[in-house]
């Protein structure tokens, strides 16, 4: 015999014609901070014990209790890294009967700033910082507004924050590569994508140059760009290079899959022969890649793992200090065809 589902804010704001954030304020009783009317908390309150409900504040994790509600601001949605960070936030959000909001913020640290200032006006329980320009500066509005708040892809300074590996990502992803070169002639190594002054591009340069050093290899200042994760600079990247060596060079370790789809734009023109002639890797990772006609290596972070240890860390009472905590990637080799 199924155990039967417990009642959710969901099903309750469905029968009461509110939204869930609503109920979870009449539910926490902050609704009168939030002008909610007392027939409206009196309806909620009344559909919630026809149904059922009961709060389990331990269940529903952090222990502040503002507004049910919890938010996230990320770059952009239309990436599936930052879909996933996105969609792994909501689903465990839920399941603590937290209601989610997720805002792009494309990038631009004003926009960070006026967003999180908004999220703090709805009063929302805590903040995940995911991917931004300026964390510090949102960190700054957090603290003052005492709201707990957490970085998450990009370490800030801060605050905690939790994220990939990419030193050692980038390492196995650059010995990977180097052990398929079908030729040790050329002797020319790039790498392409991320922003030179960011902490996950200059983490994984780091890892990069650091194999390339042990294998004997001299690293030389025009086979790292980093200018950024446009597709259309990536692919002008690599032009570059293939005119310039007058072929692909012998490893190509790709930053992102941003850039890896300015990277096929420009092989797409590429006989299948020359393309298998460098061997490829990138610092993210697609399924869609797999189906490619050359091979890949694929660097794929631990998306789920990162989200479920922000979430555990904003569960403690102590939960404060500057501390940086990082989540092993896991390296995807490709089929062999």
């Amino acid at each position: 015999m199924s155990t039967p589902r417990k009642t959710t804010i969901y099903d309750i704001s469905t029968k009461a014609g509110v939204s869930a954030s609503t109920v979870a304020s009449v539910m926490n009783g902050s609704w009168k901070a939030r002008r909610i009317t007392e027939a409206t908390a009196n309806r909620v309150r009344k559909i919630a014990d026809e149904l059922g409900y009961t709060i389990n504040l331990q269940a529903r994790g952090l222990r502040i209790s503002n507004s049910g509600m919890v938010g996230m601001i990320l770059p952009m949605l239309d990436n599936r890294y930052f879909s996933s960070l996105a969609a792994a936030f909501e689903t465990i959000a839920r399941a603590r009967n937290l209601v989610p909001a997720v805002v792009s913020t494309y990038r631009d640290p004003k926009e960070e700033r006026n967003t999180v200032e908004a999220l703090i006006a709805h009063n929302v329980d805590a903040l995940f910082i995911a991917g931004a320009t300026d964390p510090d500066s949102v960190a700054r509005l957090c603290d003052a507004a005492k709201l707990k708040h957490i970085n998450l892809d990009l370490p800030g300074h801060q605050g905690v924050s939790v994220i990939s590996d990419n030193y050692r990502g980038a390492r196995a992803l650059t010995r990977e590569i180097l052990a398929r070169r079908t030729k040790a002639s050329q002797n020319s190594f790039h790498f392409i994508g991320g922003i030179a002054t960011d902490y996950n591009t200059m983490e994984r340069i780091r890892g990069f140059s650091t194999e390339l050093t042990q294998a004997g290899i001299q690293i030389k200042p025009d086979t790292i760009s980093a200018e950024g994760y446009d597709a259309r600079v990536a692919e002008d990247t690599i032009r570059s290079v293939y005119n310039r060596l007058g072929s692909l060079p012998e490893i190509l370790f790709v930053n992102s899959s941003i850039a890896f789809e300015g990277i096929v734009r420009f092989l797409k023109n590429l006989p299948i022969e020359e393309i298998h002639q460098c061997s490829i890797g990138c610092f993210d990772y697609d399924p869609f890649i797999e189906l490619l006609h050359f091979p890949v290596v694929m660097v794929r972070q631990n998306v789920q793992a990162m989200v479920e240890r922000c979430y555990k860390l904003l569960d403690q009472d102590d939960f404060n200090g500057n501390r940086l905590e990082l989540i092993p990637t896991e390296l995807v080799l490709p089929h062999r065809g």
